[in-house]
């Protein structure tokens, strides 16, 4: 009976992240979403007062149960001089699943608060943003979506920093689907900093300088970020010293 114990321990492990989420409130249990706040959190520079080319990726608590394990991530971008940003995501209603159009860049998800993850402005912003239209056009989970393990938002946003150079950033630990491969089960990590091992994103292993150590468990991941002295819990993601995402200067 040791193993059904040990199995016991291992389930009460991975879910005491959710249920901590649970109990904190922090996750809109049982509010309707046409209800839910969706107005601008104030992170996104007014397209009117800055002119200069901007990408900016954002994450927020997913709506109702599934914001007890999860974040949902989008890219934001707008070209200089553009009136607009256009918003870049994927979503579990409509058709296709990927879609892009003009809309609040920082926009509350179903009432949650969001965070910006990557903020590039100027030219280095206006390169990513000729490399976000072409990596759009080949994304190959366009059409499709599923909420567990992939692939789903966090795929699509995971998949779009390995390929558009200028988007270097580490996805939030508790961004599930981020580790569904575009095939295969051996990738670069989504920074290019380390690799990872993901077995269609419900099991694997990753090291990299940014993301740190990352096991996943049926999605759920535990880490340790060695360099900023930080662990990663299922559900609650990331605690430890801020991460300096905001601003990130041109590359060479």
């Amino acid at each position: 009976m040791k193993w059904l114990a040990g199995l016991l321990i291992g389930v009460l492990l991975l879910l005491a992240g959710p249920m901590l989420m649970l109990a904190s409130d922090t996750v809109r249990m049982g509010q309707p979403w046409y209800a839910a706040d969706r107005s601008t959190a104030g992170l996104a520079p007014d397209p009117q007062i800055t002119r200069d080319a901007v990408v900016q990726i954002y994450s927020a608590r997913a709506f109702s149960w599934r914001g007890l394990f999860a974040v949902h991530t989008w890219i934001a971008t707008k070209p200089a001089g553009a009136p607009n940003y256009t918003v870049h995501q994927v979503t579990g209603w409509g058709f296709p699943a990927l879609r892009s159009g003009i809309d609040v860049p920082d926009r509350r998800w179903v009432g949650a608060l969001p965070e910006l993850l990557l903020d590039l402005r100027g030219p280095v912003a206006a390169r990513a943003i000729d490399h976000i239209g072409q990596a759009l056009t080949i994304y190959p989970f366009a059409v499709g979506y599923r909420v567990w393990p992939g692939p789903n938002s966090n795929t699509f946003t995971a998949w779009m920093i390995r390929h558009v150079p200028e988007l270097q950033v580490a996805m939030p630990s508790n961004a599930i689907g981020k580790d569904y491969l575009a095939g295969g089960v051996f990738a670069p990590a989504p920074s290019e900093s380390g690799y990872q091992l993901s077995l269609f994103g419900a099991l694997g292993v990753m090291l990299a300088r940014d993301e740190g150590l990352e096991f996943n468990t049926l999605g759920l991941v535990w880490g340790l970020d060695v360099t900023l002295l930080a662990i990663k819990w299922p559900g609650v993601g990331r605690i430890g010293f801020p991460e300096d995402r905001r601003v990130h200067e041109p590359l060479p």
